[in-house]
């Protein structure tokens, strides 16, 4: 009996980017990290592409990536994030996937999915289609192949999708064992036998025959199994999980038998700490001992043709009991996180969006006729233009789908239309509707995605949409908030950017950066075009005007701004459109003239005069510039706040040797006045340009003397990067023997602090270079070269305190 083992992880985070901004804004929930993404990123994506198998005492013996031996699939959003923003992990999942061809026949572990997560069935057939285009194009643009197959978001499934999956050139999919209705021999004549209630044997391939008479492959996942490595605390223990594989193959059954599971790919490594090194040795393990064969998916099918076919329950799915209820109504489904809690506000919310999407397929038809030869089919042509939005391939873009040469405010309005198209998809993002609350982050952004389409909307063809959407927001019950309206009000609103707020950005954040002639905020560019400062003392006065483009919509507008610093957080900003007959050189020389005679009063009631209601501050900024403006305006408090810390500090440390001596807790303010001057100095240690290990030492020694707590998490962090750093140096001159020793220093060093240091990177590189250099220069030592010895022996303990054992 042949045994094959498929291991599939669903790496998918919703959309967290602001709707406006194209990015994600600050997330203090996911500190010390940026945002959640790059918070899963570290714990989890990131590890698999390096996964660890330790020895019996935890030292690292070998280094692996995980997705080159399983089956994957990653969200297109989250691709896109990574590709941005953590492009090493992003290469090294494209490089698991060229590798699995290797591993398996020429058939990539890589499969797609469905853009954007949304629920299939519950979608009309142009979105349908569609999103399945774009996920295919996505896929083909990052792994340069066609997919063989795909994933649907939640396995939620209707025979028109499946069909629109075959037109598309798929082969397979899929889906939890519940979603079988019956099965039956392929050969004619054969009778079908009930599957349903999870009775469906997962160890082979179906055929799933459509109403067209085409045909799909469809796998099913081992239910028990999938759910007690995501829920059942099966990753504890690398060796049980193989285990736990390998008795799911049966006997009785002598044809070849595939057992495979599918889960989140975010339990190996965000879910359960450590997933990640537990997959790593089941593979491992079934691999070294011979076990069973890893295949994927495709690679099996190849091998081993369905011989059933199999019905599928319609508008079923693997995380509703009740098909898709749990994405339009109350049917009980929810994390159970809160309970009592209702989600009475699903079906107002989708039934809101459900008359919104109308009416953004009526203003987009009769807006873009005069536009587009087909606008459905520029629409689905349109992940051209998201994936590369370089004004050279917009242009490319509208010479195949425009009717003809566009006017540049008719290109703008194209693009316009299609972005409110884009954004009627995302607002239908499957998680918004997965959890307990309107108020929760998953809903407040696809309740963003709705908002920019409103306003597009209104922007193109001056239709108002909002009233009746809140309408439908104040009968969509809360559990936090008196009804749904209100947590649009509070997040959804505050986010909404247009060029002018762009434009306010641009001014305010320019009292604190010299910006050159060009610079980039997110989507949008800011070309200066008039530029003058004037300061006194600690104040400072701005007067311009710049242009500010949407690179998503080409879109543009010219702003005039003055801004008036008077020190520290006291910033008030005057910006308007500007317009043919513009005040602003007007009120120019008279608010100059008032600033250099030191007349602060006069040039606020100016700015207050010119600008009226436009009128800005601090508060005005976005999420990330105004905390990094924030923590530069702390820096200067903090050195009167240091100077005074320092004092205590140095003033009375013999008072504190002599509460010490007698068993005396040390009292409060000299604790916390130590404890604030050896953090900030142990971050200035590595933050310096180079790191003084003998400084480094004192300051551990005094913290360890007096008991004093330390940040971790900021300590912690920075330590990580700085290692990192150093050890990113050592692989570029791995024979840097001083180097190899000052490493091993501070690895020494901070280990008797409480400190839990992130070296994954730094073990990886460790890893590497011994793999490539060790042996040669080990046998070079043996040989009597004193400069190899020396570096044998550096090296091997710096390995020893980055827990990674070279043979």
């Amino acid at each position: 009996m042949e045994k094959y083992i498929c291991i599939h992880g669903h790496f998918y985070q919703p959309p967290r980017e602001n709707a406006w901004l194209e990015e994600i804004e600050l997330q203090d929930s996911s500190y010390p990290y940026h945002d959640w993404n790059e918070r899963i990123t570290a714990e989890c994506y990131a590890p698999n592409t390096a996964s660890r198998i330790l020895d019996t005492d935890g030292r690292i013996v070998e280094i692996m990536n995980n997705y080159s031996k399983m089956s994957f699939n990653f969200g297109p959003s989250l691709l896109s994030w990574m590709e941005r923003h953590c492009p090493e992990t992003y290469q090294a999942v494209l490089d698991a996937d060229r590798q699995s061809m290797e591993n398996f026949s020429g058939h990539g572990s890589a499969i797609a999915q469905v853009y954007n997560h949304m629920i299939m069935p519950l979608a009309n057939r142009r979105d349908k289609y569609t999103q399945v285009i774009w996920g295919v194009r996505d896929f083909e643009h990052r792994f340069r192949r066609q997919p063989e197959g795909m994933w649907l978001p939640e396995t939620a499934v209707d025979l028109a999708t499946l069909e629109i999956l075959v037109d598309l050139g798929i082969s397979f999919t899929v889906l939890a064992p519940v979603q079988a209705r019956r099965v039956r021999e392929t050969r004619r004549g054969s009778r079908w036998k009930d599957v349903s209630g999870e009775k469906i044997d997962p160890t082979t391939a179906y055929l799933c025959r459509l109403p067209s008479g085409k045909t799909l492959s469809v796998f099913f996942y081992d239910g028990p199994v999938s759910r007690d490595i995501a829920f059942g605390g099966l990753l504890s223990n690398g060796e049980e999980f193989s285990r736990r594989l390998m008795n799911a193959f049966s006997e009785d059954r002598k044809r070849p038998q595939l057992v495979n599971i599918a889960t989140d790919g975010e339990s190996y490594g965000h879910h359960h700490r450590g997933g990640d090194m537990a997959l790593a040795y089941c593979l491992h393990d079934v691999k070294s001992k011979n076990l069973a064969t890893l295949t994927n998916y495709a690679e099996f099918l190849e091998r081993h043709p369905p011989a059933h076919e199999v019905e599928i329950f319609e508008n079923s799915s693997w995380s509703c009991i009740h098909g898709v209820e749990r994405w339009r109504d109350d049917c009980g489904c929810n994390s159970g996180a809160h309970p009592g809690w209702t989600q009475g506000w699903r079906k107002p919310l989708r039934e809101a969006l459900d008359e919104l999407r109308f009416q953004a397929i009526t203003l987009f038809d009769k807006g873009t006729e005069k536009y587009l030869k087909n606008p459905w089919k520029a629409r689905n042509d349109y992940i051209s233009v998201i994936l590369d939005r370089s004004v050279a391939n917009i242009d490319k873009f509208f010479r195949k789908h425009a009717v003809r040469e566009l006017e540049k405010e008719e290109t703008v309005r194209a693009l316009k239309f299609l972005e409110m198209q884009r954004n009627a998809m995302l607002m239908y993002t499957s998680c918004g509707w997965f959890f307990d609350e309107i108020s929760g982050i998953e809903t407040v952004q696809i309740m963003q995605y709705a908002s920019k389409v409103m306003q597009l909307a209104e922007d193109l063809q001056g239709v108002s949409l909002e009233a009746d959407f809140m309408d439908a927001l104040e009968s969509s019950p809360s559990n936090v908030y008196e009804n749904g309206a209100r947590p649009y009000e509070l997040f959804v609103k505050p986010a909404m950017v247009d060029l002018l707020r762009v434009g306010t950005h641009y001014a305010i954040s320019s009292v604190f950066n010299e910006y050159r002639e060009q610079i980039k905020i997110y989507c949008y560019t800011a070309m200066n075009e008039e530029f003058e400062v004037r300061e006194a003392g600690r104040q400072k006065l701005l007067i311009g005007k710049a242009r500010i483009i949407s690179d998503i919509t080409l879109d543009e507008e010219t702003i005039f701004f003055t801004a008036l610093h008077l020190g520290f957080h006291d910033i008030i900003a005057g910006v308007n459109r500007s317009t043919g007959d513009d005040a602003g050189p007007r009120m120019k020389p008279e608010t100059l003239q008032a600033f250099e005679k030191g007349n602060i009063p006069l040039v606020k009631d100016l700015i207050r005069a010119h600008f009226g209601e436009n009128i800005f501050s601090l508060s005005h900024l976005f999420r990330d510039e105004q905390r990094k403006i924030i923590r530069l305006l702390l820096q200067l408090a903090y050195e009167g706040i240091d100077a005074s810390c320092r004092d205590i500090y140095d003033n009375y440390r013999e008072t504190m040797t002599f509460f010490q001596s007698f068993n005396i807790q040390i009292p409060k303010p000299f604790k916390v006045s130590s404890e604030h001057i050896l953090n900030r100095d142990l971050k200035k240690i590595f933050e310096a340009e180079e790191i003084d290990a003998e400084k480094l030492e004192q300051l551990i020694a005094e913290v360890v003397k007096w008991s004093l707590d330390i940040d971790r998490a900021s300590i912690g962090f920075v330590a990580s990067s700085r290692i990192t750093s150093l050890m990113e140096k050592l692989s570029r001159q791995p024979e840097d023997t001083p180097l190899v020793a000052g490493i091993e220093i501070i690895l020494k060093l901070m280990s008797m602090l409480p400190l839990e240091l992130d070296l994954w990177k730094a073990q990886n590189i460790y890893f590497s270079i011994g793999q490539k250099f060790y042996k040669t220069l080990r046998d070079r030592a043996s040989k009597g070269e004193s400069g190899q010895q020396k570096w044998v022996e550096a090296f091997r303990k710096l390995g020893y305190y980055l827990r990674v054992k070279i043979a």
